[in-house]
């Protein structure tokens, strides 16, 4: 396979792995890919642990044996997913030491059910980091209105975030300083800040869907204006991640940042999540190609790895084109699409995707529960 993944670490990206299941694990495929491809994280959400657990029959016997401790289905999903996280954690130690703690790391995702619940949020985290009890796992927290407080509170007692479902400049700003502000008080007490990791998981195919369903109706009803309606199909999405890294460079670039970074603080990367492209009328790398960028994460899908290694271009991209950036987004301003809308539109339904997921797993796992305990009763 081609070394393009492996040239983003030339251009400061690091590559993610959207995806995690035991018998990658076990089989050797995470340790193939940190080796052929320079992998350098995981992250795992509930639809990837609910396709992963409902579809395979590894998870069998460690069932089984939940249901002989007594555990209730939420509890045996929790045990199951932390297993499968610690154990990741460990094949990917080496690039964590490697990198002095900069990559390597796994992500497991607080119950989305939660969302719109600081306290129960951050007991949720704490749970997990002790469970995993690893220094390079990261917890995921949804960057929503009550998730930024516990977002804060937690990378405040050492918890390593993963800010997720984040779609736009707004909730992105607010969640670079909940950062800051939880990296002062660890500072103010005589806490170690070296070591705090965090990423903003940005995602970006989802908010070209959205807004190319709003440009679409509109091309329907336009006079004039038609023409440039298509032009602006299939921008949104890159030209919001690229004011998002503006802001960025500006936060972690710039005075407010200096005084922790000159006592060993590191940034909070921007981390591309949701880059498979939907429409089959974009290219299949449109989400990577434009956003190789230094101090950022891609984290993709097997499709998007094998595409962009057949065919990607690889350069610096990522500051490029921001002028044009701030023009499309306001174009679409102008026409009625605002992005800062659409992000909390796209929040909302990002939370019921994950709660959905948790539901459906649940049911399989309550499924394969009672299938287990008749064998065993």
């Amino acid at each position: 396979m081609s070394n393009r993944w492996k040239e983003l670490e030339r251009h400061g990206q690091s590559l993610w792995y959207d995806n995690l299941s035991r018998n990658f694990i076990t089989n050797g495929q995470i340790a193939r890919m940190i080796e052929e491809l320079g992998l350098r994280g995981i992250t795992s959400n509930p639809s990837i642990f609910e396709k992963s657990i409902s579809t395979s029959d590894e998870y069998d016997e460690d069932i089984e044996q939940g249901i002989r401790d007594g555990l209730s289905t939420s509890e045996l999903y929790e045990r199951l997913t932390t297993d499968d996280v610690r154990n990741a954690a460990d094949v990917m130690r080496p690039v964590f030491d490697r990198t002095n703690g900069l990559d390597g790391y796994v992500s497991i995702e607080v119950d989305a059910r939660l969302a719109k619940k600081t306290d129960e949020t951050i007991q949720a985290a704490r749970r997990l980091w002790k469970t995993v009890d690893r220094p390079n796992v990261m917890i995921k927290i949804p960057g929503t209105e009550e998730g930024i407080p516990a977002i804060r509170q937690c990378l405040s007692e050492g918890i390593n975030i993963n800010i997720t479902l984040l779609f736009g400049i707004e909730s992105y700003v607010q969640v670079a300083h909940a950062y800051l502000a939880a990296l002062r008080e660890r500072k103010k007490r005589g806490e170690d800040i070296s070591r705090i990791a965090s990423v903003a998981s940005f995602f970006l195919s989802r908010v070209d869907t959205n807004v190319d369903k709003k440009l679409d109706a509109k091309i329907g009803a336009a006079d004039g204006a038609a023409h440039e309606l298509r032009t602006l199909a299939g921008k949104a999405a890159n030209a919001n991640a690229k004011l998002a890294y503006e802001q960025f460079l500006k936060i972690f670039h710039g005075p407010e940042f200096a005084e922790l970074k000159a006592v060993g603080a590191r940034p909070q990367r921007c981390l591309w999540a949701s880059v498979s492209t939907k429409n089959p009328k974009y290219s299949d790398v449109l989400y990577i190609e434009p956003l190789i960028g230094p101090e950022t994460v891609t984290t993709v899908p097997d499709e998007t790895i094998e595409a962009f290694a057949d065919h990607g271009t690889v350069a610096d991209t990522l500051a490029q084109g921001m002028v044009e950036a701030h023009e499309t987004i306001e174009k679409l301003r102008n026409h009625g699409i605002d992005t800062e809308q659409v992000a909390v539109e796209l929040q909302v339904e990002g939370v019921k995707k994950f709660i959905d997921a948790f539901d459906s797993l649940a049911k399989n796992l309550e499924q394969k529960r009672h299938s287990i305990e008749e064998t065993i009763a």
